[in-house]
């Protein structure tokens, strides 16, 4: 799944990230929820699945018709932006840093985050919720194993209004490799066009001369961008966009604030309440802290405009 931290976080949050694309990371992956340490998991044993901070934002996403609307208004807007995008011969969806080489006349395509942007793996957060525990590699890749996602609302039909007028879809995903082949069938499954196995981009790839710090996709997007003329991203999470320099409040509303205009053009976000990297930017991206402790500090980042 998905969330991004990196290089310039704190002293703890550096500690913890691998700085290699092809190592497995011990950080949780940027798009993912982050697995507990063992002693935190130990002192949470007793708490109350009922107490599962994640309930309502599960809820949210299976049964509002909010989120169904957001979601479909959001890939029909992106779709009747399609032609505009393709007829602008300069018209590039990549960050001019992750840009190496001229986009003019380069293959058309779109990038797209895999979960929460194009499935769904709510009921995957809804197990977690109804057995009082949190996410680790063990049960999420038996979670992937079981191809059960389903499509985010909207997205089938903008992928292939955009398969029709020839541009490719690339899913970066913060998935490990090795969860390629079943990701893949997956997607095939849900009716979303799957070009080759090459237009799957996942957590471990390796990108010749582009050092990737712990689950930043950077190196990935550098890598489409070799080949491809990006018309837009799909994401959501920041770092599906752009590295995220500082996974703090105020390093996430800079990059925000610095890429305004891109969203609702080039960019497109989705909802996703249940994880990312908003969570562990209000407790210092410590993930060996315990449930409790964690919790508190999320409450203390509320705004009770005093």
């Amino acid at each position: 799944m998905r969330r991004p931290v990196s290089l310039s976080l704190t002293l703890l949050a550096t500690a913890a990230l691998g700085l290699s694309a092809c190592k497995r990371v011990e950080a949780p992956a940027a798009d993912a929820p982050a697995a507990q340490a063992p002693a935190a998991a130990k002192a949470d044993a007793a708490l109350d699945a009922t107490a599962n901070d994640n309930l309502n934002a599960v809820l949210w996403m299976q049964r509002a018709q909010e989120y169904k609307a957001i979601t479909e208004q959001t890939y029909r807007a992106a779709a009747d932006h399609l032609d505009a995008a393709l007829k602008e011969a300069h018209w590039d969806a990549l960050v001019p840093e992750e840009r190496g080489n001229d986009a003019k006349g380069l293959k058309p395509a779109v990038v797209l985050d895999v979960d929460e942007t194009v499935l769904d793996n709510s009921p995957y957060q809804a197990r977690l919720v109804r057995d009082g525990k949190e996410y680790d590699e063990l049960t999420w890749d038996q979670w992937v194993a079981e191809k059960k996602a389903k499509a985010i609302p909207g997205v089938v039909d903008f992928a292939k209004a955009a398969n029709a007028k020839g541009v490719t879809l690339l899913y970066i995903s913060n998935r490990a490799v090795h969860l390629k082949d079943a990701t893949l069938a997956n997607l095939r499954e849900q009716g979303l066009p799957v070009a080759d196995d090459s237009v799957f981009l996942g957590l471990g790839t390796v990108v010749p001369g582009c050092e990737q710090n712990g689950s930043e996709k950077n190196c990935r997007r550098r890598l489409a961008g070799q080949k491809y003329r990006v018309l837009m991203q799909f994401g959501d999470q920041m770092g599906d966009f752009v590295e995220v320099t500082a996974n703090t409040n105020e390093g996430r509303d800079a990059l925000l604030q610095q890429y305004h205009d891109w969203f609702g053009d080039r960019w497109w976000m989705l909802p996703n309440p249940t994880y990312g990297g908003f969570e562990p930017a209000q407790f210092n991206n410590d993930y060996t802290q315990s449930r409790q402790a964690r919790h508190d500090a999320k409450r203390a980042a509320l705004d009770y405009a005093p």
